[in-house]
């Protein structure tokens, strides 16, 4: 075993502990998924494999949705975690970086930090947001802050501010227009919009039977 994988044994095994009572759509699983996808991807893109991996693996070793809107918290813990392995600042600057700007956050806030590991593991992580993981983990969220399925009378807002959507309580469906469905046009790379548009058009069959059900027409 190299030392690169030595240490991304090492921080699968930290990722675990640190999320072992994670909401379950912010857990193990999904960060394993996310993984998963990232190494897919880097597959037909020029990019740093360890940083890809190491990224993919952190990226929500602490969800600012569940630190009371904290968004250094994630970014501190990575880089202490990651100075205790001995990994070279160089890499540690980088991975912290891909953690800061990988969050939809509305969808209007302007990038500041590019790179091609940032696009691999921000595509990873979208593509688990949509299709039918995405869908699963939508409800289980809207479940933990108890929200409601679905309200006619509250329509979904479109091009919120990161405040607004950070704040956001608005029920479950809406979630589906006010980020899942915009995923598919936002995605960096060649392989994460392929993937993606199969899970964006399951993600819009199962809105029409939902509403199909929920009016009793099905």
């Amino acid at each position: 075993m190299t030392q690169n994988e030595l240490i991304i044994e090492n921080t699968i095994q930290f990722v675990k502990e640190t999320l072992e009572n994670a909401e379950g759509g912010h857990d193990w699983f999904h960060i394993e998924r996310v993984l998963n996808n990232a190494k897919l991807i880097a597959k037909t893109e020029d990019a740093d494999d360890f940083i890809v991996q190491l990224g993919a693996l952190l990226h929500d070793i602490a969800d600012s949705k569940f630190h009371n809107g904290d968004e250094t918290i994630g970014p501190k813990i990575a880089a202490e975690f990651l100075e205790s392995q001995h990994v070279p600042s160089e890499v540690i600057e980088h991975v912290v970086k891909i953690i800061q700007n990988i969050s939809f956050k509305g969808g209007n806030i302007e990038q500041k930090f590019h790179s091609a590991e940032l696009d691999i593991v921000q595509d990873a992580d979208r593509l688990d947001a949509i299709g039918a993981i995405g869908i699963a983990r939508t409800f289980n969220y809207g479940g933990f802050k108890n929200r409601a399925i679905y309200d006619p009378e509250i329509e979904p807002k479109l091009n919120m501010t990161k405040e607004e959507y950070k704040a956001s309580n608005a029920p479950t469906i809406n979630h589906f227009y006010e980020k899942l469905l915009l995923l598919k046009d936002r995605m960096n790379t060649k392989t994460g919009a392929e993937i993606a548009q199969k899970r964006h058009e399951f993600m819009e069959q199962f809105l029409d039977q939902f509403y199909a059900e929920w009016n009793g027409l099905k």
